[in-house]
């Protein structure tokens, strides 16, 4: 029985267990903001949006703030989101088998990723979607 729901969730696609509530945050707000942003949408990561069509998106998380700002001891009110986020960002389709996501996130070392349409960004998913997926 296990076997079956576990087979289920690999065949799975992303748009399926995506979070669709995507928190966006400008690069040059401070950190101080994300943090109230994050707290206040409940959310531990922001998608940092682009200068311009061109460019790449970013993204900062709640590991980031920790291990940039937190442990080294510096002012989350006078370092800017841009100095601190992951850029580029890895985007998956929303038509992708959890089973491929779920490969992709182990072999890039990441643990959530924006869903991108081709024209915008439609949700986000991450380890613990995958993993509430899981019908046992």
């Amino acid at each position: 029985m296990a076997e079956k729901a576990l087979k289920d969730v690999r065949f799975s696609t992303v748009s399926q267990v995506m979070t669709k509530d995507v928190v966006f945050i400008d690069g040059n707000k401070t950190v101080a903001d994300a943090i109230k942003l994050m707290k206040e949408k409940k959310v531990s990561s922001l998608v940092v949006n682009r200068r311009t069509h061109e460019d790449a998106w970013g993204i900062v998380t709640r590991k980031d703030v920790v291990s940039k700002i937190v442990d080294p001891g510096k002012n989350p009110r006078t370092v800017k989101v841009f100095e601190i986020m992951s850029k580029p960002l890895i985007t998956v389709s929303p038509s992708l088998a959890l089973k491929y996501c779920a490969r992709l996130f182990n072999n890039a070392g990441i643990r959530r990723a924006p869903v991108f349409d081709g024209k915008e960004i439609i949700g986000i998913v991450s380890n613990t979607n995958i993993f509430n997926a899981i019908k046992i």
